[in-house]
Formats: structure tokens, C-alpha cells, sequence
């Protein structure tokens, strides 16, 4: 059963000077350079200071697990040779969008050109994870049911609360700096696979994009592979976070084949709900209250996690993930990245530590998770 649902992880992650924890001024392509000699599946990203990993499709999660852990300590290395420290987040606590540099690639030169200053703002990095579809031109109608489940993925993976140096107030600010861009957001309510191809081919065929690639929203179907792709989820500073995310994303697909009934009519109203809860999470994490459908109330996230758990009992276990999937409750009692990074940069003041002094352990607190890999 694992076989038919193979999937790959792509975690998009910053770069920072080790001497004064600033997103880096001077050349790091000395970094890249060896980054993608010496490691299998590094790419570079659309700045300068991003780098991404990924891994090739898999059937089980200790693949996926062993194959993110040697990426991450292997960039360490790496960016300690350089002076550099690599970190995984949402966004970049001290970095500022118009000292940001570009990467010299044909793709991301047109992007700019096209977005402008929306496109040199968009400093920030998110975890896309691929789950194949048995019956992939089923994925427009498990897109468009998909989206009641991912204000809890976000919540889980909530790592953005600073920007431009400052605290944003915010558990999850990086959807919102990537609003700014066109075609982001929740997809639209397409009836099925032929109105989305309808969609695809006017947008192309008017020039306003050059292929679906160019549609960036919170989950898509690829083009270049069968899969459906999660593109909610902020960049996940703990590796098992990002585990438990691919895990429950994945068997939510497998739920969604075998219940084509599951949020069969999705309305205007559904999908404005789940707009709203996004939000919820964006501002509060983990700690938000979601508006549920059926009963038009209001329950913690803790509850709609239960909930979506127990919708996918039976996927777990089919698909030999029900420890990852579990993680996701202590994620909820202790907090996601962005709380414990609010509690880093707290301490710091608390102890008489500057602005600058606190987003420094932040960001040193962030490089020492992202590359804490032990099981």
C-alpha cells in the first residue's frame, strides 16, 4: 500500500553570517558551490541566501528521515567551513528584503522582471511535500477537498514570527509576506480536472503565465510528476516537524481517495472559512481556535488535530506512519518553532541582552535545531 503513495520533501532553508548572525553580505557562492559537489539533491533557491534539499520519492519514512538528516548535517559542515550558519524557518529574523541578493538564473531573472518589488520582498523559505495520486486526474477534486485540513498543517509548522528584524506578533507572518505575490493563497473552487485545464490554458494562452509552475498557491497538482503538492507549511526547524507534516499531509491524500465523500460540496462559505482559519493560525499557531463547519463554532486547534487524527487512524497505519503522525500532539503541548523562538528572544531581553543580541540567539538557536538530526 506504501508504494502507492510515494512522496518527496523539499525544505527551503536561510543562510546567516556566524560572526554577526546577519544574513550574509559578502559572495556565498564558495558555499553553493560545494554544497552541490559534495551533496546529492541541493538546489539553489531564489536568493542568495537560500539554499534548498529534497528528497527523491519515497515509500518510507525512514528514507525520507536518513536522507534530510545527512542533507541537513551536510550543509552544517559545509557552512561552518564557510562561516555560515543554515537554518530552517519561515522567514529570516535579521535579515532586510532590499539588501538581498538575487541567484543568477534564467527562471528566477523573469520572475522579477514580472513581479517587481513584490518579487525582491519575498524573503522567505516553506516546505513543499509531494504525495503521488493513484488516479491522478483525480488531484483538481482532492486539491479542492484538501483545504479544510490545512489551517492544522500550518499550525504545525508555524516558524515566521519575526521579519525585518522585528517581532511581527505573528506565530506564522510568512503567507503573508507571500500574499504580495500574484496566484498565491487557497486555490480557486474549479468543478474538476477540465475547468482547472480550462483555467491553465487561458492563463497561458494570455500570456500571463508560462505553465502552471507560475501558480503558487497553498497546494497544487504538479506538471512534472503525478503528485499533489503541499506548499502551505513554513520551512520546519525541527526535523521530525517536517516528518509529522509529509507524514499527516500523506495520509490525508490516501483519505481523500478512499472517501470521495469527504468534503464532497465545498461551498463559497467553506472555502471563506478556511481563509479565516488560516489567519487564525497565521496570527496564534498552534494556539488558535478554528472555526468548524458543521457546527459553526469555534475549537482549539488541540481539538481539530484530535479530529483529523482520528479521520486518519486507518491511513497511518496502512501506510506505516503513525509515530510521525502522533508527533503532531507534542508538537501542540510544547509549542511549535515559532513559540520557542518568541521564548528565545524574550530570555534574551529579560537578561539585559539588546534587540540586535536577542534575534542573534534566536538565529543561533535556529542553526543548532535545524541541524540537531539525532533520532
Amino acid at each position: 500500500m506504501a508504494e502507492a503513495y510515494r512522496f518527496g520533501i523539499e525544505e527551503e532553508m536561510f543562510l546567516a553570517s556566524a560572526r554577526t548572525r546577519a544574513a550574509p553580505q559578502r559572495s556565498v557562492s564558495a558555499f553553493h558551490d560545494e554544497a552541490q559537489r559534495r551533496l546529492k539533491s541541493v538546489e539553489r533557491e531564489l536568493l542568495k541566501n537560500q539554499v534548498e534539499i529534497c528528497t527523491p520519492p519515497a515509500a518510507r519514512f525512514a528514507e525520507a528521515r536518513a536522507g534530510l538528516a545527512a542533507l541537513r548535517a551536510g550543509l552544517a559542515e559545509i557552512g561552518r567551513r564557510h562561516g555560515l550558519l543554515v537554518f530552517a524557518a519561515g522567514t529570516h529574523p535579521t535579515a532586510s528584503w532590499p539588501d538581498q541578493k538575487q541567484t543568477q538564473k534564467a527562471r528566477y531573472e523573469a520572475m522579477m522582471e514580472d513581479l517587481q518589488i513584490v518579487g525582491r520582498r519575498s524573503v522567505v523559505c516553506g516546505l513543499h511535500v509531494h504525495v503521488e495520486v493513484p488516479r491522478p486526474e483525480r488531484r483538481v477534486d482532492t486539491m479542492k477537498r484538501l483545504m479544510p485540513f490545512l489551517p492544522v498543517l500550518l499550525a504545525l509548522s508555524t516558524s515566521s514570527p519575526f521579519f525585518e528584524k522585528r517581532r511581527t506578533g505573528l506565530a506564522g507572518y510568512r503567507l503573508r509576506a507571500y500574499a504580495e505575490l500574484p496566484r498565491t493563497g487557497l486555490p480557486e473552487l474549479f468543478d474538476d480536472a477540465a475547468d482547472f485545464d480550462r483555467y491553465v490554458a487561458g492563463m497561458t494562452k494570455a500570456g500571463a503565465v508560462k505553465d502552471p509552475t507560475y501558480f503558487w498557491w497553498q497546494v497544487r497538482p504538479s506538471i512534472r510528476y503525478p503528485t499533489l503538492e503541499l506548499r502551505v507549511a513554513d520551512s520546519c526547524t525541527r526535523l521530525e516537524d517536517t516528518l509529522t507534516i509529509a507524514a499527516l499531509y500523506r495520509c490525508l491524500v490516501r483519505l481523500l481517495d478512499r472517501r470521495p465523500d469527504l468534503h464532497a460540496r465545498m461551498t463559497g462559505a467553506s472555502r471563506g472559512f478556511v481563509m479565516e482559519n488560516l489567519w487564525r493560525v497565521e496570527r496564534d499557531g498552534v494556539h488558535a481556535t478554528l472555526i468548524d463547519e458543521a457546527s459553526l463554532g469555534a475549537v482549539p486547534l488541540r481539538k481539530a488535530l484530535d479530529a483529523t487524527l482520528a479521520l486518519t487512524e486507518e491511513d497511518a497505519e496502512a501506510l506505516g506512519c503513525r509515530a510521525e503522525c502522533e508527533h503532531a500532539r507534542q508538537i501542540v503541548r510544547r509549542g511549535s518553532s515559532a513559540d520557542i523562538q518568541v521564548a528565545t528572544y524574550e530570555a534574551a531581553l529579560k537578561d539585559g541582552r539588546s534587540e540586535r543580541q536577542a534575534l542573534s540567539a534566536v538565529i543561533d538557536w535556529l542553526a543548532a535545531e535545524t541541524a540537531n538530526v539525532a533520532a
